[in-house]
């Protein structure tokens, strides 16, 4: 009786393309003999390799379903003659290799919660390494700032389809709950929401605030600085100047001193969670 390659894989005769390679790199991960040194594995890491080999080519398992292993290495009758008989070249790595990509699989690919993917042996336990983080920057006005709010930020990245070796790229929204008073700079980390590979750990994404330009006011840190234009007569007998807020009210501020340019004046708490308005006069 043939070899049966589908039960070298743990598979039945049902089992399609993606349960094929799922099952190849569990298998073949569990028995390489950088991993594992008992006697015995590695044959088992040929005959799993020889079974990837025949199960993962379209034609060759075409051949192998109907007439089985004689009928794949013997060659069965076609149109012109007969076909040439497989025989599996031998090199169980090429076939990892070609699989994972690389010339070393090992350095950055495996998960290290799964015991039978972790590496020991002569190479110890690999460690995927993670991508370096990526930045965007999210623009705030400053009325968002002031209530708080929520952003809601769409992105595009690589995702890992179930086989575990083929991708493709799909969307995700990921949430912002913006928090009354952030200052610009303030950062907003989402782990490991970046490109997924066989081989990287995904990057993390990163939001940095950024404020939006403001039609009244300036932000110095946790300050708003609101200009006004005061006329001379005005600025050396004292006026009153009415300032906006940025939650839509009015407020008047009795200044009686000399109004120079570049005088200032602090309106304390108006800022909710910042502490203060500064009113600046501007130079005629």
């Amino acid at each position: 009786m043939g070899q049966d390659y589908y039960a070298v894989l743990g598979l039945t005769r049902q089992a399609n393309d993606a349960a094929i390679k799922k099952s190849y790199r569990k298998l073949s991960l569990k028995f390489h003999p950088d991993k594992n040194q008992e006697p015995g594995a590695d044959l088992k890491f040929k005959q799993v390799a020889e079974a990837y080999d025949v199960l993962s080519d379209p034609k060759k398992k075409a051949i192998y379903d109907q007439f089985g292993e004689e009928g794949l290495k013997g060659g069965v009758p076609e149109k012109d003659g007969w076909t040439a008989g497989y025989t599996f070249h031998g090199d169980a790595g090429r076939v990892f290799k070609e699989f994972f990509g690389g010339d070393n699989p090992f350095a950055e690919l495996f998960d290290s919660h799964d015991p039978e993917v972790g590496f020991g042996g002569i190479h110890g336990r690999g460690r995927r390494k993670q991508d370096p983080p990526i930045e965007r920057e999210l623009y705030l006005t400053l009325e968002e700032v002031f209530k708080g709010c929520v952003k809601k930020m769409k992105i595009s990245r690589r995702v890992m389809n179930e086989d575990g070796h083929t991708s493709n790229i799909r969307d995700k929204i990921l949430t912002i709950n913006v928090k009354q008073g952030w200052r610009a700079g303030t950062k907003i980390t989402f782990p490991k929401e970046g490109d997924q590979g066989p081989n990287n750990i995904p990057a993390d994404i990163v939001f940095i605030v950024k404020d939006k330009p403001h039609p009244i006011f300036k932000r110095d840190d946790d300050n708003l600085i609101y200009t006004a234009t005061v006329p001379l007569g005005k600025a050396l007998t004292g006026c009153i100047v009415d300032v906006p807020t940025l939650d839509g009210r009015l407020i008047s501020i009795p200044v009686n001193d000399i109004v120079k340019p570049e005088y200032k004046k602090i309106v304390p708490s108006e800022v909710c969670p910042s502490p203060r308005i500064l009113i600046q006069r501007e130079t005629l």
